[in-house]
């Protein structure tokens, strides 16, 4: 399959923020490639960073805590990069390697190439996100993409592969002089709001168009439940595009929020009383071309397979709570009465649970875990729903039975009866249980849960012997 290169190559412009951007054919035949499984070819890359003037071309790369990492090279240097040829020093990267271990490779997936809508067109901006590898050749084993892609091929032995929508949101924060935070939200909006007590909604429009114009099919774009919080959603992909498209997400939201004078923020709990940002996954598997999720004979319409997934997602959920529940804060999000998934049970009809089954049937079958929120790696997190997947249908791990009662409801007697866990109370606890968990140990592979084990103990530490204003607020004049 080849494109028609003159026709595509050919670029838009229209006015941005006072700036001209690309409103790109070109990325929209790259993503076409992509979902049609056809990789990019190595000469149409060079000849769309020739036509389109791209002068600069950031490497990207995540740490292992999902944090966006760049080298920026010149075009002259590409050709060198395309060949693997470009070294950095992984000992700076949080989580990768010890000095004396320091040379890391930089090879860029050809597929993920973008242009940044907000650059200038005379001299624009592109982007690779490139997995690491070894002096030696092999991949690095600390690369979060290439701990994904390592579950990924265990998924394909098994005949299976994953697509995965995720639902982002995130907040809008007010800035000082400085361009610094408040905690102070945009608006008081609620859910779906319009303007004008939705004042993010401008924001929220440039966000969307831009990402459509880096390829993205924004499927839809509203205010959520609490004062200054947004969700945009983008079609599901296959589970490594999934994880850049998270990654790329969180860059350009940011992003273009500074440009509306705002800061966006995708910790899960920025302020107290109100409802956290969560990032629910919606999970499918494919076998041979069709939905292993659905049965039209099955109870509820799911299969067998979809049975056992559902309950290896329910065994391993404290320990992938360590993963996609990454931070201190993320269990502030993760309390009763704020809409947050807390019980580990399972729902086709309402949302209390922890996952819940969608309605829609046949391709769209699906099931969404709710626990996840934005601060997780993406990477690391698909990583371990997916183990924890494959996991359930390997052994035929059962489900309970579904809890279609709104579990924020019940009492602790009626939990207790009905065997209802709770997922982990702390970032402590649920390192404690991802330790015990071999199953999910090995989706992360030694080095990276060795490395992050002692990172968030370590956060733990430091954030135990804070003393914080509560406490200083409650205690000092009292005793």
């Amino acid at each position: 399959m080849r494109f028609g290169r003159r026709r595509l190559l050919k670029v838009c412009y229209s006015t941005f923020g006072g700036r001209f951007c690309f409103n790109c054919p070109v990325l929209a035949a790259i993503n076409t490639k992509v979902q049609e499984g056809i990789t990019v070819d190595r000469a149409e890359l060079l000849e769309m960073v020739k036509e389109n003037d791209v002068r600069f071309i950031r490497l990207q790369f995540t740490d292992i805590f999902g944090v966006l990492k760049n080298v920026a090279i010149t075009t002259s240097q590409l050709e060198k990069a395309l060949d693997g040829e470009l070294m950095f020093d992984g000992s700076s990267i949080e989580g990768f390697v010890r000095i004396e271990e320091s040379d890391m490779y930089l090879r860029p997936d050809l597929n993920s190439f973008t242009i940044f809508p907000w650059r200038p067109n005379e001299g624009a901006v592109g982007r690779l996100i490139c997995d690491i590898y070894n002096p030696d050749g092999t991949p690095f084993e600390g690369c979060p993409r290439n701990t994904l892609k390592k579950v990924v091929a265990e998924a394909e032995k098994m005949g299976f592969t994953m697509n995965v929508g995720p639902e982002c949101e995130f907040f809008l924060l007010n800035t000082d002089e400085k361009g610094q935070p408040l905690l102070e939200t945009h608006d008081n909006a609620g859910y779906f709001d319009l303007s004008p007590v939705d004042k993010g909604e401008n924001a929220r429009r440039d966000i969307a168009i831009t990402l459509e114009r880096m390829g993205f099919e924004i499927e839809a774009s509203h205010h959520e439940v609490a004062p200054g919080q947004h969700e945009i959603d983008f079609k599901y992909a296959d589970a490594v595009t999934t994880a850049d498209n998270i990654a790329t997400f969180r860059f350009v939201v940011r992003t273009i929020a500074q440009r509306h004078g705002l800061y966006a923020t995708f910790m899960p709990k920025p302020i107290a009383g109100i409802n956290g940002s969560g990032m629910h996954t919606n999970q499918s598997l494919f076998k041979n071309g069709e939905n292993a999720f659905y049965d039209p004979n099955g109870r509820l319409e799911l299969s067998e397979t979809a049975y056992y997934y559902l309950g290896g997602l329910i065994k391993h959920a404290k320990a992938i709570a360590a993963v996609t529940n990454p931070t201190v804060n993320s269990y502030k999000r993760l309390v009763p009465g704020y809409e947050a998934p807390v019980y580990i049970a399972w729902s086709a009809r309402n949302r209390s649970p922890l996952i819940r089954i969608p309605a829609k049937r046949g391709a769209s079958t699906r099931i969404e875990m709710r626990n996840p929120d934005p601060s997780a790696n993406p990477y690391l997190a698909i990583a371990v729903m997916l183990k924890a997947g494959l996991d359930g249908i390997k052994n035929k791990i059962e489900p309970p039975a579904s809890t279609d009662q709104n579990i924020y409801e019940m009492t602790a007697d009626q939990l207790s009866e009905l065997e209802i866990e709770s997922l982990p109370g702390s970032l402590a606890e649920a390192i404690k249980y991802l330790e015990e968990d071999d199953i999910i140990l090995d989706a992360l592979g030694d080095h990276i849960a060795n490395r992050y084990i002692e990172a968030k103990k370590l956060e733990w530490d430091k954030y135990r012997i804070q003393v914080s204003q509560w406490e200083i607020d409650q205690y000092l004049t009292k005793f």
